[in-house]
């Protein structure tokens, strides 16, 4: 699969671990090095802003979106390519989705997740085809996986639907991933 830009989630914090904002600066750098474009929340804060930054520093393009509301507590990133602002999240989460070919989360918070699982769940719904990936830079997510593996055998959420969500540790390892996700439709009633 093509991917000229991706759609990254990740936290508006550093979190409590350095690897974190150390995976985030890696992450943007290979988007920079593999020519994909970063399209994010476009703060300058936390692991968003150091994606950002390890995008920027490694000659990649980065888009950012962010609300009116957020801009204006001057969370900005002001060395962005692009920074478009609107008015709302759900406008903010629509622009990202469709100016991107894939979806990423990196460590984050309750926004990351929902962000994780909304974009998951259109995948799941056939609303789109484009990859979804989570970074699991040292077992951030082991919980939740552990967790969504229970939801397979429990009879929630069927195999082929649970194997759509691509897992790594490292940002080649899942980008790699990414570019060859076939984007065949699984069916949600079958």
């Amino acid at each position: 699969m093509e991917i000229e830009s991706l759609c990254v989630y990740t936290g508006s914090s550093n979190g409590s671990d350095e690897i974190y904002l150390e995976c985030a600066r890696e992450f943007g750098a290979e988007l920079g090095v593999r020519g994909i474009r970063l399209v994010y929340g476009g703060a300058s804060v936390g692991l968003m802003g150091a994606v950002a930054d390890g995008a920027l520093a490694a000659g990649g393009e980065v888009v950012g979106v962010l609300t009116r509301a957020l801009a204006g507590l001057e969370v900005a990133h002001e060395s962005l390519t692009q920074l478009d602002i609107v008015e709302t999240m759900h406008e903010r989460k629509a622009a990202m989705a469709d100016l991107a070919d894939g979806f990423v989360a990196l460590p984050g918070g309750l926004g990351t997740l929902e962000e994780l699982f909304e974009a998951w769940t259109w995948l799941q719904l056939n609303i789109h085809s484009k990859p979804v990936g989570c970074l699991n830079v040292g077992g951030y997510y082991d919980h939740l996986l552990k967790f969504l593996d229970s939801t397979v055998s429990q009879g929630f959420v069927r195999p082929a639907h649970r194997q759509q969500l691509l897992v790594d540790v490292s940002a080649p390892g899942l980008l790699d991933q990414l570019l060859s996700f076939q984007g065949a439709a699984v069916s949600k009633l079958s």
